[in-house]
């Protein structure tokens, strides 16, 4: 005849087991987060490094300023402008959009920079910068929120440009052509239009070079 403590001790020891075994799983379920962080760690510092020196910056966003980091256009071919709305030169708006479309799926971006630094001719808000470039020329390339590029003043990317250049901005729509790897850049001045031979040949000789 059985002892009557058999059974439960038996689902005595059913119920550790269990309890056990769901311990473990929680366990596991908690060291999760852990792991993906872990894993996260080394990515981000390989992004981080992937960014030339002269990129690492971030600026305002012209439709709604939000801070854009220049990271995002690292391997690309990129053109920097400082652009102004009631300039002689303002119509090379056209021009810059027209080669922005021609080759933007080779690999180039352009950057406008709005600023009042020369002629006080970008008086306006950040918004009717905006509306203007949008509903004028249907700009589609980036936009940054107006400021200096000239002198103490300079915003952080224009200082750097002219320091690797040798050649600040003398009046608007100055051009810096800046290689795939972030260390080569040109510098053009405001008589040298979008659409010329000496512009888009430039381009294109950079568009050709691989990282």
């Amino acid at each position: 005849m059985s002892s009557p403590k058999k059974p439960a001790l038996i689902k005595s020891l059913r119920f550790a087991l269990i309890f056990k075994l769901f311990a473990c799983v929680i366990s596991g379920l908690l060291a999760l987060p852990a792991t993906i962080h872990a894993a996260e760690g080394p990515q981000s510092t390989s992004m981080s490094a992937a960014c030339p020196k002269l990129l690492n910056e971030t600026f305002p966003r012209l439709q709604d300023e939000q801070p854009q980091s220049l990271c995002q256009y690292a391997g690309k071919v990129i053109l920097v402008v400082n652009t102004a709305s009631y300039c002689g030169f303002t119509r090379q708006y056209d021009g810059l959009e027209q080669i922005y479309k021609r080759y933007k799926d080779q690999g180039l971006v352009i950057l406008g920079f709005p600023s009042n630094d020369f002629g006080q001719q970008e008086p306006e808000s950040n918004k009717k910068i905006a509306d203007f470039c949008r509903n004028t020329y249907s700009i589609k390339f980036p936009m940054f929120t107006k400021s200096s590029v000239r002198g103490p003043n300079a915003n952080l990317l224009f200082r750097a440009l002219t320091k690797q250049t040798g050649e600040a901005p003398s009046w608007n729509f100055h051009k810096y052509l800046i290689s795939r790897d972030g260390k080569s850049v040109q510098s053009f001045g405001s008589q040298i239009t979008p659409l010329s031979l000496t512009m888009t040949n430039a381009i294109e000789e950079q568009l050709r070079e691989r990282q």
